[in-house]
């Protein structure tokens, strides 16, 4: 299984980013997948998820009405488009794959998870 994160960067205070994530070795459709992020000195922390068919999404109050997360079942993605980026948002983002049926924003429920890719946003 491998989860190969990417679009990752600089960006300044309220820019925007979409970071992706491919997906294979599994099956994609079968697996809810989450992001989550850890910050420099910080425990790593959740971030979205979305459900195996993309019906549910669950999001961290930090987040809400920010990020949005999608799946792309024919491309075995999965996306985090980010508006309104602010100065916290820094850090080293992870997606992550976990079988069971519902979302989870425990990291401890995930089962694979990719290298990460960082987001710097500078104010």
């Amino acid at each position: 299984v491998q989860l190969q994160a990417s679009g990752g960067g600089l960006v300044q205070a309220g820019d925007s980013l979409r970071l992706s994530c491919a997906a294979s070795g599994l099956a994609f459709s079968r697996y809810v997948m989450g992001w989550f992020r850890q910050a420099p000195g910080k425990e790593r922390e959740f971030v979205a998820a979305i459900s195996r068919i993309g019906g549910n999404t669950r999001y961290a109050d930090s987040v809400k009405g920010r990020f949005t997360i999608s799946r792309d079942s024919a491309k075995n993605t999965v996306y985090l488009q980010m508006n309104s980026l602010k100065p916290e948002d820094t850090a080293v983002y992870y997606c992550a794959a976990n079988r069971n049926v519902l979302i989870s924003i425990s990291s401890v429920s995930y089962d694979y998870w990719g290298q990460g890719t960082l987001v710097t946003v500078s104010s």
